[in-house]
């Protein structure tokens, strides 16, 4: 299965509504997004998406009540999410995840640096898609995975 993987969005709408046209063409069903969302006038552009979404808070994720009410599904991290014969965990920074929770997962799914990251280690696939927002790197860029292969692609999302 291949999934979609945008993290730290940071309120940039115009780099957001973008990815989420390229997961759309790309016929993605599934994303993750490991938090930092920011705003809930940006969780309602995420809100549209026409798949599942699986998202944590991140760390400025300030306005809580607002990001629920917008998307039900957010929750803190640790998220473990199951596709096919994979699991998955959800969290947004690796440094905050559990050596017990990492131990439980195929795939960890993170975010916080806004740096790319992808990284076998220990037989478990670690995977930062960067940032989506682009205003720490330059960069805006995302991600798909294949849970099967655990093949990454990064893509750039234009600004």
């Amino acid at each position: 299965m291949i999934i979609g993987l945008i993290s730290d969005t940071h309120d940039r709408l115009p780099t957001l509504r973008g990815a989420l046209e390229i997961f759309r063409k790309r016929g993605i069903h599934v994303l993750l997004h490991p938090g930092d969302v920011i705003a809930p006038f940006a969780a309602r552009a995420l809100a549209e998406f026409s798949g599942t979404l699986h998202i944590t808070f991140g760390n400025n994720d300030g306005e809580r009540a607002g990001l629920a009410r917008v998307l039900p599904q957010i929750q803190d991290g640790p998220q473990f999410v199951k596709l096919g014969a994979r699991t998955l965990l959800l969290h947004h920074f690796v440094d905050w995840c559990r050596p017990e929770d990492v131990a439980r997962a195929d795939i960890v799914v993170t975010g916080h640096t806004h740096e790319v990251r992808v990284e076998s280690r220990d037989g478990r696939l670690f995977v930062n898609p960067g940032e989506c927002c682009g205003w720490v790197t330059g960069r805006c860029t995302i991600a798909t995975l294949d849970t099967e292969t655990r093949d990454v692609e990064l893509i750039e999302v234009p600004t």
